[in-house]
């Protein structure tokens, strides 16, 4: 609203009488008129850009490589499959950007969800609180297992180093195979399954064996460190060096060096390492971050080829085997009594005719 001398200017320029106003109303009309028009035109000129640069976008996405199905199939050739060529290709492109930190973790954090299952144990707050956790010799807490094949049959207590150590031999599998993809790979991927871990043991400390102080957790972490650091080097040793060497790092680290080890369940955790170490090395490198599981195998299924006779022992027993034992030893002194000089009757000493010859020793056969 124009103050009183705004006005009076105002009506000082504009024509007076009704004339004057006709002619300034149909201005105005017309004016307004065809500003209409124009908006209408732009309006329309802008909704018509927008439907071309859709159909513009949609016709450069239906050229893009991974909606050409024609292309893949190409690229694909009928030696490698077709469609499934075009798919392994489409898998080689995942695998080619594990270096991705990102990648990298979602993919590393499942491999070790299922490493860290195999031996895990809980202790409740009830238990504890009620008095109810038992404690090995050397003052380790004994949790409840999960009915793991390392609890029910290899004897290893539901401990938290027996859950580490079994989640360090699972771990050092993978890293093994990680070993063959190229190096930034192998060390993203292997750096974000140690933190995986750690992380998991700190928190396995505050939360199950209530440590609640943060500096005894970190001089724990750190003696666990170079735990994982002897690991990784006593098995790189009895992969290459035989079984023997490998059995003897499972026994000094899972078993704790205890001399009354089950040597037959030794022996199976040996050999599915072997038989795991094959089933990751046949495996693509799209695959460690796809598989479902990566421990198909399960240890105690080893006891059969272990408890299986070699070829050159089929067929004998330990019965058969000491009876041949007697065997020899019976053939043995014959051979030695016929070889034996023969001496005169006046030459041998008072008494020794009447002494009657050793008889063979009798040996206790097995059952």
């Amino acid at each position: 609203m124009a103050c009183p001398s705004c006005r009076s200017s105002l009506g000082l320029l504009l024509p007076r009488g009704p004339a004057a106003t006709s002619t300034l109303r149909q201005g105005l009309f017309a004016e307004s008129t065809t500003a209409r028009a124009a908006l209408s035109f732009s309006q329309s000129s802008n909704t018509t850009a927008r439907s071309t640069r859709r159909s513009t976008s949609l016709l450069s996405q239906q050229s893009r490589r991974i909606h050409t199905t024609r292309q893949c199939r190409a690229e694909g050739g009928e030696g490698s499959g077709g469609l499934a060529g075009g798919f392994r290709k489409l898998l080689a492109s995942v695998a080619g950007n594990q270096s991705s930190s990102y990648i990298a973790y979602g993919a590393t954090q499942r491999i070790y969800k299922d490493c860290a299952k195999q031996a895990d144990y809980t202790i409740t707050p009830e238990d504890r609180k009620a008095g109810r956790v038992k404690e090995t010799a050397d003052g380790e807490e004994i949790g409840v297992g999960n009915g793991s094949i390392w609890h029910e049959k290899f004897g290893l207590l539901p401990t938290f180093s027996t859950w580490a150590h079994v989640t360090m031999l699972h771990l050092w599998l993978v890293v093994v195979r990680l070993r063959c993809l190229d190096k930034d790979a192998h060390a993203t991927w292997q750096a974000q399954l140690v933190d995986h871990f750690f992380h998991q043991a700190e928190e396995k400390m505050d939360r199950t064996h209530d440590m609640s102080s943060r500096v005894m957790r970190q001089r724990y972490l750190q003696d666990l460190f170079v735990q994982w650091r002897g690991v990784v080097l006593a098995y790189d040793e009895g992969l290459v060096k035989g079984d023997a060497v490998l059995a003897a790092a499972v026994w000094r680290n899972l078993f704790k060096a205890s001399e009354d080890v089950d040597v037959r369940a030794l022996a199976a955790i040996v050999s599915w390492m072997r038989s795991s170490l094959k089933y990751l090395d046949s495996m693509e490198d799209a695959g460690l971050a796809l598989h479902p599981t990566l421990f198909k195998n399960k240890p105690d299924a080893e006891l059969q080829v272990v408890d299986k006779l070699v070829p050159a022992l089929e067929g004998q027993t330990s019965k058969g085997a000491a009876a041949a034992d007697v065997e020899g030893i019976s053939a043995a002194g014959q051979a030695e009594a016929k070889a034996s000089p023969v001496t005169s009757q006046k030459a041998e000493p008072k008494g020794a005719a009447s002494q009657k010859p050793k008889a063979v020793p009798k040996f206790k056969t097995a059952a």
